[in-house]
């Protein structure tokens, strides 16, 4: 799974409706369509998804106001139990939220894990964002992250993906409430996993830089 927030996704209402296209009469030009300039803010949403990099379907997405440590937990938490007994591998950026005490704590229950966590920043695993990285990459446990370099996050599939959902969705679109942007980001997520989703194909041919 490459699993990422997009964060500030903005309900924008526009101040007035769209103007379509029209098509071109009697030898004069058609028109473009004309979309308002000015807008009304009704909020912003949060989507932590997780793209599923051997089918490119998008799974247990979480749309709400934040993205705190317990938000991220509560999204991985919910992802697994899509299928509790399965082996995970959740690609992920070296954002604090994502090398927590709490994720630690949760990844150590779900996995069965009788280590000694010991004390965030005082001892053991949870000493320090390193020390809590290494447990959580650990390459034995049933549940496990790999994560990007850092200043790397473009390395990670989900961001391709956000893209798509910017370019299709989000772009040209009006929203009359934070209600209505989430549910339109759900529906766009259940055509895109019905109709469009396939794995990226993720090559990049190389040329050498000319002095």
């Amino acid at each position: 799974m490459s699993t990422d927030e997009k964060t500030g996704i903005q309900a924008l209402e526009r101040a007035a409706p769209t103007k379509p296209m029209q098509p071109g009469v009697a030898g004069q030009a058609g028109k473009v369509e004309r979309q308002e300039y000015e807008y009304i803010r009704h909020g912003t949403q949060c989507l932590i998804a997780n793209f599923e990099v051997a089918t490119g379907k998008q799974i247990a997405p979480t749309i709400g106001a934040t993205r705190t440590e317990p938000d991220f937990v509560a999204h991985i938490a919910q992802t697994v139990a899509t299928a509790p007994s399965d082996h995970w591998i959740f690609i992920a950026d070296q954002l604090n939220t994502h090398q927590s005490e709490s994720l630690v704590r949760w990844v150590a229950q779900a996995i069965g894990s009788t280590d000694d966590l010991g004390e965030k920043g005082k001892s053991g695993i949870l000493k320090s964002m390193s020390s809590r990285a290494e447990f959580l990459t650990h390459s034995e446990h049933r549940i496990r992250f790999v994560y990007t370099p850092k200043h790397c996050s473009w390395l990670n599939q989900i961001e391709m993906w956000f893209s798509i959902l910017v370019r299709r969705l989000l772009k040209r679109a009006s929203f009359t409430s934070t209600d209505e942007l989430r549910q339109r980001i759900l529906e766009f997520i259940e055509y895109f996993n019905r109709i469009l989703a396939k794995p990226f194909k993720w090559t990049y041919k190389g040329r050498p830089l000319m002095v």
